[in-house]
């Protein structure tokens, strides 16, 4: 593998010192940038980019060479899980994903497999083109949805503000929804290792829907399963967890086996580092509409962020992705703002 030139954010993710906080943004690959835009728009839709690796990869690269990130994340979808256990998917523009076929029963259960990882090699393959493209400047990360996450867009068919129907499962037919997420843990630590195998440096694990539930439910139906995850990836490579909108579950995700804690904007970063304790390094947290704010603004946001996390073990991002409609100029001045910024480490 390439020697990093840049591997602040896997130093900072350790909790090893780090010369200055490392930077990066959710969904930094996308609909902010023209040039991405100029090759989507040449495609049938945002499936066929993600299936198709030096496209993906061409996609993956444009923040770190457009925007000055500290790494970069593979373009992929946390929805090329269910699609690998035989679960379809549609992207509709404007709208999101939606699957025409969902999980209700013990039938619909027997139609799916677990996936073995193998059916996602265009996955791996964009990787490959992707460090081949970044030539050790940055590190790749790569990722996948948390189980409960996936289980939600499985049951629901779509995204929701509610997710009433798989949350009824969770009450109704708790040994059904165990059996899907169990599947579903399974596959996504086949995808993860050959991930890893495949040579991305730091794991993410996003927890979306995380906050639709309570306490005692994430609990029961949540925190297992991103622990059997963090087992089996043993620390191979440095893993996040972001579970948005779960501020309940910090003490809880700071007990896995992971490097890093995502927050998103809602948390109060002192209380956020009491709950993680010390050996966790966090990342965020920026509301990502403060990027609507004129450039005064901004980099007083950001240096109030910086300086509310102090100097160690933290990885400067937003609260959640950067939104489509977000000025690149804006996001530029919020990496530029972070990467000028000295901290006093007195």
């Amino acid at each position: 593998m390439t020697e990093l030139k840049n591997d602040l954010l896997l130093r900072a993710a350790k909790g090893e010192d780090i010369e200055r906080t490392p930077v990066w943004l959710m969904r930094q690959a996308g609909r902010i940038l023209p040039e991405y835009r100029a090759i989507r728009n040449s495609l049938s839709g945002f499936k066929e980019l993600v299936e198709t690796p030096h496209l993906a990869a061409e996609v993956t690269i444009q923040p770190v060479d457009i925007l000055g990130v500290d790494a970069a994340i593979i373009f992929s979808d946390i929805l090329v899980i269910p699609e690998a256990m035989g679960l379809t998917y549609e992207m509709i523009e404007k709208k999101g994903p939606f699957f025409p076929s969902t999980i209700d029963s013990e039938y619909d259960l027997n139609k799916i497999r677990v996936a073995e990882g193998g059916e996602l090699q265009y996955v791996y393959d964009a990787i490959e083109h992707t460090l081949i493209g970044l030539d050790g400047r940055v590190p790749l990360i790569g990722f996948a949805g948390a189980p409960l996450t996936i289980f939600c867009y499985m049951v629901e068919g779509s995204g929701s503000k509610t997710f009433s129907k798989a949350r009824k499962m969770l009450w109704q037919r708790p040994d059904l929804a165990h059996k899907l997420l169990g599947m579903i843990t399974d596959s996504t630590i086949n995808y993860l290792q050959q991930q890893i195998n495949a040579g991305v440096h730091l794991l993410q694990i996003f927890d979306s829907w995380a906050g639709i539930l309570s306490a005692e439910q994430y609990r029961i139906f949540g925190i297992p399963y991103l622990e059997k995850i963090c087992n089996a990836i043993d620390l191979q490579v440095p893993v996040t967890l972001f579970a948005k909108g779960a501020h309940f579950s910090i003490r809880d995700l700071a007990l896995l086996e992971c490097n890093t804690i995502g927050l998103d904007w809602n948390m109060p970063v002192n209380l956020a580092r009491q709950m993680a304790g010390p050996g966790k390094t966090l990342q965020g947290n920026l509301d990502p509409t403060t990027l609507y704010a004129d450039g005064k603004e901004i980099v007083k946001e950001t240096k109030k962020m910086l300086a509310d996390f102090g100097p160690h073990k933290h990885i400067a991002n937003l609260g959640h992705g950067v939104y489509p409609d977000t000025d690149p100029m804006a996001v530029k001045l919020f990496i530029d703002t972070i990467k000028a910024y000295k901290h006093d480490k007195n």
